[in-house]
């Protein structure tokens, strides 16, 4: 594995390294639905955003436990990067069919603003460098989501959300979402060619963990924005999803990698009405703690 050395940690602002390379990709694939992403790098961990048409945003976060080595030196302002071209980068020995044991790992270094992100790969001895070029960072949107203004929250085992995406009808424009306090508790509805169609999860149902929901929630979504987390969902063993007092979606996705580390993949999504009530406070992340 290509380690770092204290000598070098002083001339950049972050580096970093991961021992197996899936554990980076994975992630990040469950948010690519647009090429554009700012990076942030915190204390905590990488943070990957994407946003779409102003209306959802895609974040992975990425803790500084899935990194042998993870060194920042200053806290830099995030950039802006191509998605694609990261993927590509961390892709290049095609390892998704090779043993855990051999996987390639991967070495980050970022100088700073202005500076490229740079990649080394390495997999059974052969090493790539890949330069990544990066652009200053626009104002990322901010959905305002406030815990204190949630008013349904729902967690449930993935496999059951996986199950209510896969039987929608994909020729629906739109996701209707209820949350009632009385049955069915949870019900994710499409009208499309095949009619109108129903799934629901009761809130004793053996895949929920916990429900909360005074008062019954009706909100319509696009169906084609909510697509994009079908990847993330995927991925996840557990799932939380808000609804605040706006109608404003958020849905949390906890991953477990190949070496049982744990990673959140979210996603914020407005609904197809608009609301007038902007008195809210700053987003309240990482649920499941």
């Amino acid at each position: 594995m290509v380690m770092l050395s204290n000598d070098d940690n002083s001339n950049y602002v972050f580096q970093g390294c991961v021992a197996n390379v899936r554990n980076v990709s994975s992630i990040l694939k469950a948010i690519h639905f647009k090429d554009i992403a700012t990076v942030a790098l915190t204390e905590n961990g990488l943070k990957v955003i994407v946003e779409d048409s102003k209306c959802i945003q895609g974040k992975a976060f990425i803790q500084t436990q899935v990194f042998q080595d993870y060194v920042l030196n200053t806290d830099p302002e995030p950039f802006v990067i191509s998605l694609d071209v990261l993927l590509e980068c961390l892709t290049i020995f095609g390892s998704s069919n090779i043993p855990s044991s051999v996987a390639a790992t991967v070495k980050m270094v970022y100088a700073g603003y202005g500076s490229p992100l740079v990649l080394t790969l390495e997999e059974d001895g052969v090493i790539t460098d890949c330069s990544i070029k990066t652009q200053e960072a626009d104002e990322l949107l901010d959905f305002e989501f406030c815990g204190a203004n949630v008013t349904a929250k729902v967690i449930m085992r993935a496999d059951g959300l996986r199950d209510a995406f896969n039987n929608l009808d994909n020729t629906s424009d739109a996701l209707t979402i209820m949350i009632t306090p009385d049955a069915p508790h949870f019900r994710m509805s499409t009208s499309g060619e095949m009619g109108l169609y129903h799934h629901d999860i009761p809130k004793d149902s053996d895949i929920m963990e916990s429900f909360e929901c005074e008062q019954t929630q009706v909100n319509h979504y696009r169906l084609n924005l909510l697509k994009p987390s079908v990847k993330a969902v995927n991925l996840a063993t557990k799932v939380c999803i808000r609804v605040d007092h706006r109608g404003f979606f958020s849905l949390q996705c906890m991953i477990k990698n190949e070496n049982d580390q744990t990673c959140f993949v979210e996603f914020y999504c407005c609904p197809n009405e608009p609301m007038n009530d902007d008195d809210v406070d700053n987003n309240d992340p990482y649920l499941f703690r």
